[in-house]
């Protein structure tokens, strides 16, 4: 599609804004829309009264496209330099910063994710799994489920949610009696990363604000107790992490902490939640991974690409850039829209498919370059192990449709509640 055609679409109407994902009844499935918005981009969009010409808002859709901009080092993560963006009040984690600080603040951190020290990590993944899914069973009693089902289980608070959350607390040094205390914060913060043009307004930054206060106030306090007495985690590692004499200052203390815990569990929920109930709504997959529970790896790669957990990013264009037939400005935001290029038919064969087997590799739903997720170990690892345990311990899982509801939230986009009914629960095979 060239820029005639583009600009045919805009003044048709059959290309829809980014509002268009703001509309509730997109928040389901919105890959229609993302479909149409992939196909029409690059395009630039009006935004906060400016012309669309402009060029400070540049959406971009296609995968070859964002995996460019993503390696790009023009493309910069500095929220502040945005033509668009508010005064930055608070500080920022390493995920809103370009080298040299990104450089050194993610090595201080990365040996602790490495995927050999992270595969240690599997045994203790799987004890939780089982944990989880026999507390759910116990809880419901193994009996009278819905429809004369022998249970029920509600995914994303019984599993989903409590897994992740319990590793990197543990991984952090967090006391598990805090563990609960969390959930609100993250949530609060995760709201917060919605985009302007999708509804966010002064409640959500108000409570985002409050979390960060109540966050910060909570590790200032327990940065101070390892510094005291130092433990095996990782907290106590960070406050002695050294690079080329350089530690982590307080303030990089806490925005690290914050980080690490609302983005080592918030996307990894949404990632588990999305795998099984891809699953549960084809059979003939569920029913491959159960005759093959080592497909769970891939089960979990394929649901990265079609539903991703993390919908879009963003990048600032240092200086002028160009992305297709059209400029960005100097300052101009390069909206990158992850889950369309999952999608995309020029990499991906039948991309509305899900297919277990497909190998779907080279999606970008971990995000590429510099800032490639420093997590995606871990959650892959966790994920797999949810989802192998799911699959093999519950007999008969089905989807029960009233129980299912999203978050309002498309860019981390997840179930809030996902009940499936099931005939038992087989023992750990632990």
């Amino acid at each position: 599609m060239n820029g005639a055609e583009r600009a045919g679409q805009v003044a048709s109407g059959t290309r829809p804004g980014l509002a268009a994902l703001a509309d509730p009844a997109v928040l389901p499935d919105p890959y229609p829309v993302l479909a149409r918005l992939r196909e029409a981009s690059p395009f630039a969009e009006a935004v906060r009264g400016k012309p669309e010409a402009d060029g400070s808002l540049v959406v971009v859709g296609r995968h070859e496209d964002c995996s460019a901009i993503l390696r790009d080092p023009r493309a910069s993560s500095e929220r502040s330099r945005s033509l668009l963006a508010a005064e930055q009040r608070r500080p920022q984690s390493f995920l809103s910063m370009d080298p040299p600080d990104h450089t050194r603040l993610r090595r201080l951190v990365s040996k602790a994710f490495a995927p050999r020290v992270v595969a240690r990590l599997a045994p203790r993944i799987r004890e939780v799994s089982d944990e989880l899914l026999t507390a759910a069973a116990d809880a419901d009693g193994g009996t009278g489920g819905r429809g004369g089902r022998g249970g029920q289980i509600e995914v994303v608070s019984q599993l989903a949610y409590p897994l992740p959350v319990r590793i990197i607390s543990e991984l952090l040094g967090v006391p598990p009696g805090d563990h609960s205390r969390f959930a609100g914060w993250s949530a609060s913060l995760a709201r917060s990363l919605q985009p302007r043009f999708l509804g966010s307004g002064a409640g959500l930054d108000a409570a985002a604000d409050q979390a960060r206060q109540e966050f910060a106030g909570y590790f200032s306090e327990l940065i101070a107790a390892r510094r005291a007495r130092p433990a095996d985690d990782l907290l106590s590692e960070l406050i002695r992490a050294e690079d080329d004499g350089q530690r982590l200052s307080e303030a990089e203390l806490i925005a690290t902490c914050v980080l690490l815990l609302v983005a080592g569990h918030e996307t990894t929920v949404s990632l588990i939640s999305n795998a099984i109930l891809a699953l549960l709504r084809h059979p003939d997959q569920l029913a491959a991974l159960r005759a093959d529970p080592g497909l769970a790896a891939a089960a979990v790669e394929e649901t990265l690409r079609y539903d991703a957990p993390v919908q879009f990013t963003a990048r600032v264009a240092r200086g002028a850039m160009q992305i297709g037939e059209l400029t960005a400005l100097d300052g101009g935001v390069l909206m990158l829209l992850i889950a369309a290029t999952g999608r995309d038919p020029e990499v991906f064969a039948e991309p509305d498919r899900f297919d277990i087997r497909r190998g779907a590799v080279g999606h970008l739903a971990f995000a590429a370059g510099p800032h490639f997720c420093l997590g995606a170990p871990l959650a892959r690892l966790e994920a797999t192990i949810a989802v192998q345990a799911f699959a093999t311990r519950l007999a008969d899982p089905e989807l029960d449709p009233a129980g299912l509801a999203y978050k309002p939230n498309l860019n981390l986009r997840g179930p809030a509640s996902l009940t499936v009914a099931f005939a038992s629960v087989k023992p750990s095979g632990r």
